[in-house]
């Protein structure tokens, strides 16, 4: 084969395999076309899917947004049902981190007690060494304590004794059981006052607001008589 020749076949040789690649990068193109739509259909699906998920996602915190709403507000309608009209928030000097209890209040609350509240209430967890260093000097407690008559013993002979009252004594009493303090107060239990700040909803803001605020009743209001108790 002449030099001519050999370079005219291998021309077309070239022209063929052109012609096959060309081929080939169509029938690739084809095959890959129709799956274009269907990817972007996926891509649609997804996008759409993603989209929906976002929304119910943002309903299910709106819901719980609601709920929480509605579930504050019944807590708090419970809570006033349960306990009555909110009282105010009272600015006390004993609430900062660095305050401490008014001495002279302590001994004016200790005095109104002995006067007016013990006839009724008790006060079954104090001791008067509880007083000792906070309202009274140690000795005025000692005698304080000492003007009452407390039941003790058995003695050596097995009976019953009385004897002045100690500091470590606690507050007498004002009746026996709650029975009789049920049967002096029209069937009403007046309750130890020893820890009512604690027993009671918002505490010492109750208390005080209970202490300051009897009113004589409107002209034309008739108030039914009944028990006072905290």
């Amino acid at each position: 084969m002449g030099l001519a020749q050999k370079i005219r076949t291998g021309t077309q040789g070239y022209g063929k395999l052109s012609f096959l690649s060309r081929l080939a990068r169509q029938t690739h193109d084809a095959k890959t076309l129709p799956a274009l739509p269907c990817q972007i259909m996926k891509q649609d699906r997804d996008r759409l899917g993603s989209t929906g998920n976002n929304s119910l996602r943002w309903l299910a915190l709106f819901g719980a947004g609601v709920s929480g709403l509605l579930g504050f507000a019944t807590i708090a309608y419970s809570d006033e049902a349960e306990h009555g009209l909110e009282v105010p928030n009272y600015p006390w000097p004993h609430e900062g981190i660095l305050s401490s209890y008014d001495h002279a209040s302590i001994r004016r609350g200790h005095q109104v007690y002995q006067q007016v509240c013990a006839s009724c209430h008790s006060m079954s967890l104090i001791s008067y060494r509880d007083l000792v260093g906070v309202a009274y000097t140690e000795e005025e407690t000692k005698a304080m304590a000492a003007e009452m008559e407390v039941v003790d013993g058995p003695n050596d002979e097995g009976e019953k004794f009385t004897r002045p009252g100690k500091l470590s004594d606690r507050f007498p009493q004002p009746y026996e059981n709650e029975q009789a303090a049920r049967f002096a107060n029209g069937g009403a239990y007046p309750p130890d006052l020893s820890l009512i700040t604690k027993a009671r909803h918002n505490g010492q803001n109750y208390v005080f607001g209970l202490l300051t605020g009897y009113h004589d009743p409107p002209a034309g209001v008739s108030v039914i008589s009944s028990s006072n108790c905290i």
